[in-house]
């Protein structure tokens, strides 16, 4: 059963960003999927987030919707040979939030769009991830939704040294496209930048307390919980 996650974001200017790090330092290790070729362990992250043609998914954040959900499909770094991305249901429960995940092959995307054939992909046993696929579609196709904005960032990602289930995360350079085609995830073309000058730091963590040592430093910089979303924010700036 996919566990609830407690997820604090924050806003904060880049110039913040190195006295953080170290501050962070350590009590974290280095996510297992970055670049281990760069400085910092960090890799891109690319989200086409699809909404209703009345961009319901837009509002009920705005509204401040309590229990609502997204849904997007996601792909790292670059295509790769045969690369995968991931078909996702992040809902949001409270304060709390849940995904639904199933990769499939980046080049059978728009196939699977367009027939629902998950056979193709998964072949004919069901499994938990076939199943996560069919939510997926059933959420497509029962609300009408289109690809609505294009996000991309670069995260700089750990977990906890002594509790791998705390993760820390630093998404810096974000930037977007509205109304992307599927084919586009892994463009770079016509992306605009977001939050100029500033990051989203997130604490992400499984238990109803956030770590004594992070909120320990999250108070040392004085750094105030925000109801951050790159998906709104790009929808109003693409207005």
């Amino acid at each position: 059963m996919t566990r609830l996650r407690y997820e604090k974001k924050y806003l904060v200017p880049n110039v913040m960003l190195s006295k953080l790090r170290d501050r962070f330092a350590p009590f974290l290790e280095a996510d297992k999927y970055s670049d281990s070729q760069k400085a910092n362990p960090e890799y891109t992250v690319r989200s086409i987030y699809f909404d209703s043609y009345s961009s319901n998914s837009f509002f009920e954040k705005i509204e401040g919707l309590k229990d609502r959900k997204k849904m997007r499909i996601r792909g790292y770094g670059y295509p790769k040979g045969n690369t995968k991305i991931v078909l996702e249901i992040k809902r949001k429960l409270e304060d709390r939030v849940m995904k639904n995940r199933a990769f499939i092959p980046f080049h059978q995307l728009g196939d699977l769009l367009k027939t629902g054939n998950l056979d193709a992909c998964f072949g004919p046993t069901t499994t938990p991830k076939k199943e996560d696929a069919s939510r997926f579609l059933y959420n497509i196709k029962r609300y009408n939704l289109r690809p609505q904005n294009l996000i991309v960032y670069d995260r700089e990602a750990y977990h906890g040294k002594f509790d791998p289930g705390v993760r820390i995360t630093f998404d810096k350079n974000i930037r977007y496209r509205a109304i992307p085609k599927l084919e586009q995830l892994f463009s770079d073309f016509g992306l605009t930048r977001a939050w100029i000058g500033y990051f989203i730091l997130e604490v992400k963590y499984f238990d109803g307390e956030m770590p004594s040592w992070a909120k320990s430093i999250i108070e040392e910089f004085e750094l105030k919980h925000e109801a951050l979303s790159k998906y709104a924010k790009s929808v109003e700036e693409s207005l």
